[in-house]
């Protein structure tokens, strides 16, 4: 275990490097960081002294190694706008956007994996058609116009909950309807080949033979297995969810990190954004590391594949 333990942490590490790379490269390559200082209304002169005071006529390698060497520090750089710490605006809206992911993914682990047992256990069948359909419909509509369905249907004619804010919960139930239901098809679909595969097996046929009653069948032995993969895929869509919630922040106004990308792409803040990339990759790298852990401690096949 221990080998296996050090071999995923390895990749996650190199992972973490690879991407704040990329994300440095681009930061600085998309945009000029003077210009974000300074201004497009900015003279030529302007633009010169802020490149000499700020560092940015350095050549790349030697930023990027002063760059790591702040982000060991725990220095993500400082807003080019509200002139604060970058991280501190970030940890300020960071459970906003942590809430609204831990409830959408309940609620589509709460749909997905009820439903994706009953269609494996009834294949073909019109459980099974209507999940499938279900799965279709959620993975095809966009985000945005969900969102904006909820807020019509629920928000201005029934008025049972309120459509922008996060001051309480009921102000995350429609966010969470709308960031969940996009998560919830790969989800219900992998629990239901999962499932159907693991059914097929033939211990599961020995142990059907012996008797075992269905329900300590299908929830003891085959869904033990069956769940597996899903941990896996769960965390990626955690990691999605965090890092893909812009649009949905932004239209119900939640006061996340994700609303706070969409305002600082909008005004070119480079070192919020670069934070912002860097921190949701780790977390989403981190996720995945601890989901595959996971599975090794359930499946002792795993950690004999890859240690």
């Amino acid at each position: 275990m221990l080998t296996y333990l050090l071999r995923r942490a390895t990749m996650a590490i190199v992972v973490m490097i690879v991407v704040s790379i990329i994300c440095f490269i681009l930061s600085n390559v998309a945009s000029d960081p003077a210009v974000g200082i300074a201004g497009p209304q900015a003279t030529d002169a302007d633009l010169e002294l802020i490149r000499k005071t700020y560092g940015f006529d350095r050549p790349l390698p030697v930023r990027y190694v002063e760059y790591i060497g702040n982000l060991l520090q725990g220095d993500f750089g400082t807003s080019y706008l509200a002139r604060r710490p970058a991280l501190e605006m970030i940890v300020e809206r960071l459970p906003v956007t942590a809430l609204l992911a831990v409830l959408s993914m309940l609620l589509a682990l709460a749909i997905a994996l009820p439903l994706g047992c009953a269609a494996a256990l009834r294949p073909n069948t019109i459980i099974d058609r209507f999940a499938q359909t279900l799965a279709v419909a959620g993975q095809a509509i966009p985000n945005f116009w969900a969102g904006l369905l909820l807020i019509i249907v629920f928000g201005v004619q029934l008025r049972w909950l309120p459509i922008s804010g996060s001051s309480t919960l009921a102000h995350f139930v429609l966010p969470a309807i709308t960031l969940g239901t996009f998560a919830m098809p790969p989800l219900m679909r992998l629990i239901r080949a999962g499932m159907m595969d693991v059914l097929s097996s033939d211990y599961i046929r020995t142990a059907r033979a012996m008797g075992i009653r269905p329900l300590q069948l299908t929830f003891k032995y085959a869904l033990k297995n069956a769940v597996l993969p899903v941990i896996s895929l769960a965390a990626v869509q955690l990691g999605f969810m965090l890092g893909g919630s812009i649009v949905v922040e932004s239209i119900f106004a939640l006061n996340g990190v994700g609303y706070l990308a969409w305002q600082s792409m909008s005004r070119s803040d480079m070192p919020v954004i670069q934070a912002i990339v860097l921190l949701i990759s780790m977390v989403y790298i981190v996720l995945t590391l601890l989901a595959d852990l996971l599975n090794g401690l359930m499946d002792p096949r795993l950690r004999g594949k890859r240690a």
